[in-house]
């Protein structure tokens, strides 16, 4: 896990193409399908769209995420879908 100059996890975006994003400090993946990802990061609440989208890799301690699909959109949200996403339900 990588922090900034004050001690809080820092937040990254990677993307290779339109085919593989790779986001740090994720929080809380709160819902999933192949068009969309909504994630809880310590930036906000972010929202991956685009089509036949997958979680290719979940880092729970790392708060890393891989997405591999065609990325069609990153948008971050004030308000949103809440907390209490799929991470929180799996490990409480």
């Amino acid at each position: 896990m990588t922090y900034d100059t004050q001690g809080h996890t820092s937040h990254r975006l990677e993307m290779d193409g339109r085919e593989r994003l790779t986001v740090s400090g994720v929080e809380d993946v709160e819902r999933f399908d192949e068009e969309t990802i909504v994630m809880s990061t310590v930036a906000g609440t972010l929202v991956v769209t685009g089509e036949e989208l997958h979680i290719g890799k979940l880092s729970l301690e790392g708060g890393e995420l891989h997405v591999d699909g065609r990325i069609d959109s990153l948008t971050y949200e004030d308000q949103g879908y809440g907390r209490g996403g799929l991470l929180r339900r799996l490990f409480g």
